[in-house]
């Protein structure tokens, strides 16, 4: 994995990269990340799919409405990309963009054949609600905050190619961008129990075992009051699992796609 820039287009007034041909794979990023994020993840499905990942609202090169409040914004500013597609697509979402994926099952379901949420948060502890607070809180929107913090939390303290792309990333972050969407990330509590309860399509709930943040037993639950709803723990991953462990994410995501006929 790198950081380099891989080539844009314009989808839906979105900045993404739009690779492959065939059965639409739709690749939703967190906070502070770019669509290449989702390098082998593209790499992977590209042969046999067309894979859309759209840049995050403020961030890259896609505009940053200052309109931007809840979570439910972005999805909406995200299904433009779901209804320019010519059939319902493959939705996979990482951290906040995982919230993002099944707000958008729920809100598009016609638009959205399987989803996966990649380190999703659900029903956070006090502890862990107070803490995502204070860090949007600190957020000015004017200066780029320090990733210090957010890579050990991400990383521990191990030095990879992943954590320096991260890090490039986060360094080069929009800084109204980031505020406003870390501050809708740390307003929400993951979908409610009732939408996940009324969500029709296949769906896959996947965190690292070491991920203390988008927790196991968060995923499980998840996938629990999905009536087809399944769970993924992988071993020895944390937050940057779709980066860190690649062919454990891409195993699954190809047998999602396949499930439903992608």
């Amino acid at each position: 994995m790198t950081s380099t820039t891989l080539p844009r287009s314009e989808i839906a007034g979105l900045s993404a990269i739009d690779a492959g041909a065939g059965k639409p794979v739709v690749l939703l990023h967190g906070v502070g990340l770019q669509a290449e994020a989702w390098d082998k993840q593209i790499t992977a499905l590209c042969g046999t799919h067309r894979v859309i990942a759209p840049n995050m609202p403020g961030h890259g090169q896609s505009p940053c409405p200052s309109g931007l409040r809840t979570l439910a914004d972005y999805a909406q500013a995200y299904l433009p990309v779901l209804k320019s597609l010519s059939e319902p697509a493959v939705v996979v979402g990482h951290s906040m963009g995982a919230m993002i994926a099944l707000e958008l099952a729920r809100l598009a379901p016609e638009n959205v054949r399987a989803v996966a949420a990649l380190n999703a948060i659900f029903e956070r502890s006090p502890q862990a609600a107070e803490a995502v607070q204070a860090r949007a809180d600190a957020l000015d929107g004017a200066t780029v905050p320090d990733p210090t913090s957010t890579l050990a939390r991400w990383f521990g303290d191990a030095r990879s190619r992943e954590r320096s792309a991260c890090e490039s990333w986060l360094r080069a972050a929009n800084p109204l961008g980031y505020k406003l969407a870390y501050t809708a990330f740390a307003q929400e509590d993951g979908p409610s129990r009732q939408a996940l309860e009324a969500l029709a399509c296949p769906s896959l709930f996947a965190t690292g075992a070491l991920e203390p943040n988008s927790t196991p037993a968060m995923s499980r639950t998840m996938a629990g009051l999905a009536p087809k709803g399944r769970a993924l723990i992988v071993d020895g991953a944390a937050h940057m699992m779709p980066m860190t462990h690649a062919d454990e994410v891409n195993d699954a995501l190809v047998h999602l796609a396949q499930e439903v006929g992608l």
